[in-house]
């Protein structure tokens, strides 16, 4: 009844007005304009100036007078109180004045969201979540930035490919940890920034204009203390997680501890929290670029099958003086995982067709150990040294048996096999990154020197076993009994030295580069088939045993024309490229290879900047791929009795173009973003396979060859908008599409034909939230797929598919919280046998204990019991339908608990400033 009598005296208004530099009386575009309460500043609302300056504010509130302040980078801030009424308040030019360190008047406010020159920056504070949010909740509440069902974030329309703590990276590289596993009540401001390396951001370069960087200020008054969190679950089916995390901040020094382990194919640590305990990816549909798509059943952790894993990590970063900084972890792993698979598959050949049915079943059991380092040296302001060293160690066990059986058109057995495996796998891996970047004058030359080196080592034992039988009029049985001890060392070297000559200060520079690579494979399988009489493996196999060393050394000169401006910039480079590969194989050095590749590639990007709400890119990229050494060496690999490959020597290297663009715009006043961005790719000399299937045995040959005329290319179109529909309520309109397509020459039992791919994924979502009670956000998406062929022997082939989530949320009095996570997908090509649709319905109850710093939560997983991952995938020339082990339904009752102790007083206060939008 408060709420209904408070909103019955609401006033609307419209407040808006122009802001002009007090000096000059230039309009300031992308100033903050933004309304707080006079009782406790918080929040009430906010936008941004247009190019002319121009702001305009509609809302509505009970209260008769706000605050109304202006925030802009260099200036001071401005601030009145106005008296609210009903109906349009225009506030006329607003003046701002040049800041002054020494005279500026300090005004204990910050702006919801600043835009720098080449920052976004975000005021936490200023934006309203529930209780206990972690960074992720906190995201998906900013203006402009999305997190889609993967986890991947995205800012204006732009990836966010490296997430940083006080500028430090937190457990590697690993986004999903950070926002998953922090609480935005110890976080200051979201600074949203183009990725640059260390040595970018030193020399005031240009950095990836496709990729953000998002850094999470610390507020300074939780930069010393501990906080953390624990948490426990035991379920039904003898199903568990558990999750802890420690940290300890301490100024510049940093330590995070983190341990986890679960048999629910969970990935990270969820401490247990409601919807994040179910993954991070729902059902989807998948399209790759030739045209074959998958629907997949909810994969955690190791994907197909059911995953038992265990994790922990440690984490620290400090500043050692005041020259250098440091930060290092270490991560230890452990997973097991079980699965089955059963697959029925349609070959189609030029002249006839063949069946193919399988099963299998596989156990693998992985360890892993992982060490990475990073040191900062800044000698001075213009000598900048980076250090980062890594080493990792991991051992696996897989055991896997399978079964195939092939059958000719007319359904008659032609061959048929059985196989189990063993193996014991060791490898090691070390590498090291060292760049150093000097700085000469004001107007931006510099000179930067990097070296990259790698080593690598890999060991097995490989027991197999296996029967293959060919019928027909010539049948035959091939048994194999063998042990292959593998021995793998790669080492890789690249160096590179560059120059930049400012021709005009800071504006146009020419960069002089030069690039040295050497790769060193060295693979070694002593193949030994099984002796009756000595009963051992002692009789080496020369057909199944390779011996070989492979170099690839790569030398590149290039130059490079770079230019920019406030609102635009541009880069053209070129490379000349000298490349030779070398193998020489110790079992038969008639087929050593030594071959020459000079090329030349090319690099160039355009950036155009509209305002700061919008911002156009277009780039080119021409490269040279060499083929690998399997595709270049013409010996016989008969290890599959059933398909024979042979490589090719006279394989030219693929010259690849690719094209790409993209257009952002976010609309602060109207809360809108628009997205377009598209790539192709077009190759010359693509290496590609060449099978020819025997009519009788149905046994193939698989060499490679060079064709043209291959091409493949995406593009996509994303609208969003936020409609406020009172006080209380919001709606958030997500209309897009995703689309690829693609031209595949190939051979089909030495007849050449052409496939065209076209691939259409319109979606449809809508965010519906009432206040801090209810949520609900319904997304739907179908999948219409196109395979054409140019030859009359392939039919085209059409495949829709469909997609709905239901996601819904009820915040309940007393610390209740009730969640639901709907999936229905259906796909009628799917060939009987195979489950064509389900329903996936997650669902649990949380209640919050103990001064809401522990939570109870209650839930179940594949409510229906219709979990599956029946997949049809469809390629060039065969349709594959594919069904493995999925985790099943069970229940699970969690308990997770927080502490705290940063700030001043050994706790976090909250400062009660909200978003309304």
């Amino acid at each position: 009844m408060c709420t209904v009598s408070s909103f019955s005296q609401s006033k609307q208004f419209i407040i808006s007005g122009q802001v002009f530099d007090d000096l000059d009386q230039a309009p300031l575009e992308a100033a903050t304009v933004y309304l707080e309460r006079i009782k406790d500043n918080s929040l009430v609302t906010y936008t941004i100036t247009e190019k002319d300056g121009v702001f305009s504010m509609e809302d509505e509130t009970s209260l008769d007078s706000l605050n109304l302040l202006v925030s802009y980078v260099g200036y001071k801030s401005y601030k009145k109180k106005i008296a609210i009424t009903s109906g349009p308040i225009n506030l006329g030019a607003i003046n701002l004045q040049i800041s002054n360190a020494l005279d500026e008047v300090v005004i204990k406010s910050s702006a919801p969201v600043t835009i720098k020159k080449d920052t976004l920056e975000f005021n936490v504070n200023s934006f309203k979540t529930k209780k206990d949010a972690t960074v992720e909740d906190l995201l998906k509440q900013l203006p402009g930035v999305e997190i889609d069902e993967e986890g991947k974030i995205k800012v204006n329309g732009k990836e966010v490919n490296k997430i940083l703590v006080n500028g430090k990276p937190f457990f590697g590289n690993d986004p999903s940890i950070t926002i998953k596993n922090l609480t935005k009540e110890i976080i200051d401001k979201i600074q949203v920034v183009d990725t640059k390396t260390k040595s970018e951001a030193f020399t005031g370069e240009e950095g990836d204009k496709e990729n953000k960087t998002i850094n999470l200020t610390i507020k300074e008054e939780n930069n010393k203390g501990v906080f953390g969190r624990v948490a426990a679950g035991v379920g039904t089916d003898d199903r568990y997680e558990f999750a802890g995390m420690f940290n300890r901040f301490d100024n510049d020094q940093r330590v995070s501890v983190l341990v986890g382990g679960n048999n629910i194919n969970s990935p990270g640590f969820s401490f247990g929290e409601i919807k994040k305990m179910f993954g991070s990816g729902g059902r989807n549909t998948s399209f790759s670029s030739n045209g074959s798509f998958s629907i997949n059943g909810r994969q955690f952790g190791g994907g197909e099958g059911i995953t038992t894993s265990k994790l922990g990590g440690v984490n620290y970063a400090d500043a050692i003086g005041k020259k250098t900084e440091v930060a290092a972890d270490y991560f230890y792993s452990n997973s097991n995982s079980e699965n089955k698979s059963a697959s029925q598959r349609e070959t189609i050949l030029s002249d006839s067709r063949y069946f193919s049915n399988s099963s299998s079943q596989s156990s693998n059991d992985t360890q892993s150990h992982s060490v990475n380092s990073d040191f900062e040296i800044k000698l001075d302001s213009t000598f900048f040294i980076n250090i980062k060293p890594s080493f990792s160690r991991s051992t696996s066990t897989t055991d896997y048996t399978s079964q195939d059986e092939t059958l000719d058109q007319d359904l008659i057995l032609t061959n048929q096999s059985a196989l189990r495996s063993f193996v014991e796998n060791k490898s090691n891996n070390f590498s090291n990154q060292i760049s150093a970047t000097k700085k000469f004058g004001t107007k931006g030359a510099f000179l930067k020197f990097g070296v990259d080196n790698g080593f690598s080592n890999s060991e097995s034992d490989d027991f197999i076993n296996s029967n293959t039988e060919v019928f027909g009029t010539d049948p035959e049985t091939i048994d194999r009994n063998q042990f292959t001890d593998g021995d793998n060392d790669s080492n890789t070297l690249k160096t590179d030295v560059s120059y930049r000559l400012p021709i005009k200060t800071k504006v146009f520079f020419v960069n002089f580069n030069y690039e040295y690579q050497y790769n060193k494979d060295k693979n070694k399988q002593s193949t030994f088939d099984f002796n009756e009489v000595s009963n051992g493996f002692d009789t080496f196999n020369t057909a199944l045993s390779t011996d070989f060393e492979y170099t690839d050394t790569r030398s590149s000169p290039g130059v490079s024309l770079s230019y920019r401006k406030e609102k635009w910039s541009a880069r053209f480079g070129a490379d000349y490229v000298m490349r030779t590969l070398k193998n020489q194989d110790g079992l038969r050095p008639e087929f050593n290879v030594e071959r020459d590749f000079n090329t030349v590639e090319l690099n160039s990007n355009f950036n155009y900047r509209f305002s700061k709400k919008a911002s156009f890119y277009l780039g080119y990229r021409l490269r040279n791929r060499p083929p690998s050494v399997r595709q270049l060496q013409a010996f016989e690999d008969v290890s599959n009795p059933l398909n024979t490959i042979v490589g090719n020597p006279n394989l030219e290297p693929t010259n690849q173009h690719s094209l790409y663009m993209g257009f952002n715009a976010y609309n602060w006043k109207e809360r809108t973003g628009f997205y377009v961005y598209a790539n192709m790719e077009k190759s010359q000399n693509a290496v590609v396979s060449r099978t020819t299937v025997d009519a009788e045995t149905l046994k193939r040959t698989t060499t490679y060859d060079n064709v043209d005329g291959n091409y493949n290319g995406y593009f996509g179109v994303d609208f969003s908008k936020k409609f406020k529909i009172d006080s209380l309520q919001t709606v958030r309109l997500k209309i897009g599409n995703w689309s690829n397509f693609s031209k595949n020459i190939n051979y089909n039992n030495d007849v050449q034909y052409a496939s065209n791919v076209l691939v259409f994924n319109p979606n449809v979502g809508i965010d519906y939230v009432y206040n801090d009670v209810f949520e609900f956000k319904p997304r739907y998406r179908i999948t219409l797929t196109n395979n054409m062929y140019d030859i009359d022997a392939f039919e085209d082939r059409n495949f829709t598919s469909h997609n709905l989530d239901l996601n819904s949320a009820f915040f309940l009095p007393k610390g209740f919280e009730w969640r639901n996570d709907i999936t229905y997908n259906y796909n009628a090509n799917i060939a009987d046998g195979f489950q064509k649709d389900a329903w996936f319905w997650n669902a649990s109850v949380a209640y919050s204990v103990l001064n809401d710093k522990g939570l109870v939560t209650l839930k179940v997983y594949d409510l229906l019991n219709q979990n599956t991952n029946a997949r049809r995938t469809a390629t060039n020339d065969y349709i594959q339908d594919t069904q493995s082990t999925v985790l099943r339904q069970y229940f699970m009752l969690n308990f997770s608990w927080k502490f705290n102790s940063l700030g001043s007083k050994g706790e976090t206060k909250d400062s009660g400033m909200y978003f309304m939008d």
